[in-house]
This record gives structure tokens, sequence and C-alpha cells, in this order.
């Protein structure tokens, strides 16, 4: 298939009409209409029904989006690949999840850019589900995850267990409310684990689903929550939080994603470079 026709699919569904798709393609509406009889002579089934609010997917509309973003994305990857930059052998493309970012995949870049200088690499913040399938569609060679649900196809490797810990902001003197304490988002499993800990903990007045910006909140305001042990042990050291006595600690495993046919030999290096950052990191 011409990859055009794909991306000329994806854009009218983006914008919900033949029109703007056209003006954001710079293709006149005739030539757009023209691509997508195309496609949809080579699927044998409509994939739009156009009336006067736009364009909308029929089933098989539905059915072909997942496979027109694997088509574009694929293809993206590989006209990477053939154009490597001067002096590579080969590029990697590895995702993780924001709060994964700061510091383990920090290390893991400056560890690539120090022992594998002759790998290419492409970096990519999304959210796990998103993450799992271009794992799983191959526009993505590693992601790094929290979580590892079992995909057909996807090996995951334990790269690192990481404790929750409780802290709180200094000094220890300065009393705290119930509603200092600041909810993150670490998963359903964490929400669980809290809940049965702190079953008579009235809910959060401020809930946060991002460590950082959570941690940027107490030192400003003051309070508590929950947080990697590694992102705040600078903090802890400096004096700046404090562990908070005889609170529960909650395991936090990250897991290495790969497809089963990824290369054995840069799978080798990239899994050493992100050890290597997990102990630094952690």
């Amino acid at each position: 298939m011409d990859i055009s026709i794909a991306r000329t699919f994806l854009e009218v569904v983006k914008t919900g009409s033949f029109v703007r798709a056209a003006n954001n393609l710079n293709l006149t509406q005739t030539a757009v209409s023209a691509r997508i009889r195309v496609l949809e002579e080579q699927l044998d089934r409509p994939v739009f029904i156009r009336n006067k609010a736009g364009a909308k997917l029929t089933p098989a509309g539905e059915q072909f989006l997942r496979f027109a973003t694997t088509l574009v994305q694929v293809w993206a990857r590989a006209q990477r690949a053939v154009a490597l930059p001067p002096g590579r052998e080969t590029v990697v493309t590895v995702g993780a999840e924001l709060s994964l970012w700061s510091p383990l995949l920090r290390h893991w870049l400056l560890w690539m850019r120090r022992e594998c200088p002759e790998i290419a690499v492409s970096t990519h913040i999304e959210a796990s589900e998103r993450l799992m399938e271009q794992v799983q569609d191959g526009t993505l060679d590693v992601a790094v995850l929290y979580a590892a649900p079992s995909r057909p196809g996807v090996v995951a490797e334990l790269l690192f267990e990481e404790k929750l810990v409780l802290v709180r902001t200094t000094p220890t003197s300065a009393s705290l409310a119930p509603e200092d304490h600041v909810q993150i988002e670490w998963g359903e499993e964490f929400a669980a684990s809290y809940q049965a800990a702190f079953p008579d903990q009235p809910n959060a007045v401020v809930s946060i689903s991002y460590g950082p910006l959570a941690l940027d909140y107490i030192l400003a305001t003051g309070g508590s929550g929950y947080f990697r042990k590694g992102f705040i042990r600078p903090y802890l050291e400096e004096g700046r939080l404090a562990l908070v006595p005889g609170s529960p600690e909650f395991s936090y495993s990250a897991y290495m994603l790969h497809s089963t046919k990824a290369d054995p030999g840069v799978m080798d290096r990239v899994r050493a470079g992100l050890h290597a950052a997990a102990r630094i990191a952690i």
C-alpha cells in the first residue's frame, strides 16, 4: 500500500473532514477523495460515511485505523533505520513512562553515549498502554514500564525493584494536618495497598498524577506523600524531607519490555545500559 494513502486516511480521521484534511496535507479535495477511493477499493469496504457534518468511520474504517497507524509508524522507523547518521551501525527506539525518565532514562542516555557510540537512539514518552502496543506492533524496540502485563510476542524482564516510601517536609517538629497529605497516582496496585494500610485515611484534598510535580508542591507548601525512594534520596540527604517513622513501604517494580523478534545483540547492550542506570538511580 502507498503510505500516502494511509497518511491521508489518518488525516481525515483526525480532522473529521475531507476538506480540512486536504488543507492540512496541501492537497485538493479531489486528490484526498481519490486516495480514499483507492483504499476502499483495496479493502473492498467503505471506510468513511460522508455527510454534511463531515466524515465518520464505518466499522471497517474503525478496524483499519489501528493498522493505518502502525503502517505509518513502521514506515517512519524504516526511514530512520535506512538513513542512519554517519558512523552508526543501527538505531534503537526506546520508550518509557513519564515518571521513569528522571533519573533512570537520563542516566541510560548518558551510558549509551559513552559505551555504545555506534548506536543511534530515538526516545519517546508515552502512557504505558500505548508503549505496550508499540512494542507489539514493532514501532518501538524497548519500553520501560512499572507494570508488565503479559502480551503475545513480548518479553518482560525485571529491571529493578524500588520502594515507595512515605516522606514529609521538615522540620519534623512542625505539625501536619491530614489534608496536607498529597495523594500521588502510582497505579491500581499501590492504591489498593494504600487503602488497606490506611483504611481510615480521608480522601486527599490534593491528588497529583506526576511525582516530580507532587514533590515541588509539598516542598513549597509543606506536606507528605509517597515517593520513589531513589528519586527523593537527595532531598533526604539535604534534610529537606524526612521519612515518616513506622510507615509501610510498598514495592514498585520496573520492567524492560521488548519483542521476541528483537536483535539479541542490540538488546544485550540496551539491557546492560538500563541495569547500569538503575544502579545509579535507585
